[in-house]
């Protein structure tokens, strides 16, 4: 059975270590923050300016002057600190950010990731994707498997405007945990029954599958 977005985020939330500095980018990224150990000490960046950011706020708590780069509402938790974009994209520039996760419209093989423009459609430009993929060590993205025709999202080479380059090095689909490496797809980990033969079909790009693929664990 395929993830649900929720549960993409918790599986990833499991790749978030003790001490980290990380950055959620918008989408499925921000739902992160909700699942993260309570035993670890994490703190969570938004570009927007903000350091030290909480799960998101239940209904009729929320505070519309706290949101993140997506603009959603959020809480901070104690010690949170505010300020401006200079600030912000100076961690980010300055490789002070230990995790990255976004979303994405493609992933290559390769590593390019695809995540700020479609063809024919307004977007209001690349934000600081741009920024956190050239400047982070450790980039993790969030995304569906497949668009909504079906058609891979997982590709040989992006066709969409590419964000960055040979960047990315993890995956978690709704579908399964993939690690890019010497430009290939290597299929770490299933979602609960999930076949490795539908991953395959659902992958256009090199997957290369060793051993027994155990199923996600929560």
């Amino acid at each position: 059975m395929a993830l649900t977005k929720e549960q993409i985020a918790q599986r990833i939330a499991k790749e978030v270590k003790d001490g980290y500095y990380v950055n959620l980018g918008i989408g499925i990224p921000t739902l992160v923050a909700n699942f993260v150990r309570d035993d670890i000490s994490v703190e969570f960046q938004s570009e927007n300016g903000i350091l030290g950011m909480g799960p998101f706020p239940y209904e009729g708590e929320e505070d519309p002057d706290l949101i993140n780069a997506g603009k959603q509402t959020i809480t901070a938790l104690p010690g949170a600190s505010f300020f401006d974009s200079a600030m912000s994209f100076g961690m980010i520039r300055g490789q002070h950010v230990d995790l990255t996760i976004l979303g994405a419209m493609e992933v290559s093989q390769n590593g390019d990731i695809a995540n700020w423009k479609i063809p024919g459609k307004m977007v209001k430009g690349m934000g600081g994707a741009m920024d956190l993929v050239a400047s982070a060590e450790n980039i993790i993205v969030a995304m569906m498997h497949t668009n909504r025709d079906g058609e891979s999202k997982l590709l040989k080479e992006c066709s969409l405007p590419l964000t960055g380059v040979n960047c990315v090095k993890k995956i978690v689909t709704n579908l399964a945990v993939l690690e890019i490496k010497d430009g290939k797809f290597h299929l770490l980990e299933r979602a609960p029954g999930v076949s490795i033969e539908e991953i395959q079909q659902a992958t256009e790009g090199d997957l290369i599958i060793n051993g027994e693929i155990a199923e996600m664990k929560f």
